[in-house]
């Protein structure tokens, strides 16, 4: 069976979209089958990193009320065959789920699929309690801003269910100027955070026009955000891999 992961953030701006695209996408590359799960209703935009737009004709509500199996409603990427997406509804009256539902939609993903990594919308709101309710592990996403690291412990807070081990955080978009003004180091972030620490991944704004761009495989483009990310992505297989040194 494979294990659903929420990937979620206590506010917007931490580049938690981009963050679950790089990381599906090195999961794949690393020959694990993967499906990433859009669950921003109204504001999806997995599809846009991933290239996939003109590809998507139905979303995860379609599974949801019986309209189309898992497997007719994903799309698979083009260069990345072990990459699938099921995006959200771009309107919130086709959308939410009921948690039975849900439940079911995420049951069928663990036996098609080795990881099914659930993009939540950001805050506390009903995507969030839609990503968390059945996921097997959530990772938290945070910069090192305070008020981020404060939404992430709030997150933590609503998270009081999951066991240890089954939190972790990822500190995105680090920029080592604003550690030095802010005088602190990742530490600090886990001690705000309240989280191990499952890895670190430096600002990369290239990086990030690529995403833009619909070019998550970027086989061209290798960056120390993207090496962190394929870490990420490692540990999650279970690997023991030391943090980069940024």
């Amino acid at each position: 069976m494979g294990q659903v992961i929420a990937v979620v953030s206590g506010k917007g701006g931490t580049g938690k979209t981009s963050l679950t695209a790089l990381i599906g996408a090195a999961l794949a590359s690393l020959g694990r089958r993967t499906l990433l799960l859009d669950c921003d209703v109204g504001l999806r935009d997995l599809d846009i990193a991933l290239g996939l737009t003109d590809r998507v004709l139905m979303d995860f509500s379609d599974v949801v009320a019986g309209r189309a199996t898992l497997d007719e409603a994903v799309v698979q990427h083009p260069k990345l065959r072990e990459l699938y997406l099921l995006t959200a509804p771009v309107t919130t009256e086709a959308a939410l789920a009921s948690p039975d539902g849900m439940r079911r939609l995420l049951d069928t993903a663990r036996a098609g699929y080795e990881f099914c990594l659930i993009d939540a919308g950001a805050g506390l709101g009903e995507s969030f309690r839609l990503a968390t309710q059945n996921a097997d592990r959530v990772i938290v996403v945070s910069t090192t801003e305070p008020s981020c690291l404060r939404d992430a412990q709030r997150t933590v807070m609503e998270l009081h269910d999951f066991p240890t081990g089954k939190l972790h955080l990822v500190v995105n978009r680090l920029r080592r100027k604003l550690l030095k003004s802010l005088r602190a180091n990742i530490d600090d972030a886990m001690d705000a955070a309240g989280l191990p620490l499952l890895g670190v991944v430096p600002e990369d704004e290239d990086l990030s026009a690529l995403l833009g761009k619909g070019k998550v495989d970027g086989f061209g483009y290798y960056s120390g955000a993207r090496r962190a990310c394929r870490n990420i992505a490692r540990r999650l297989c279970g690997e023991k891999v030391p943090l980069m040194k940024i």
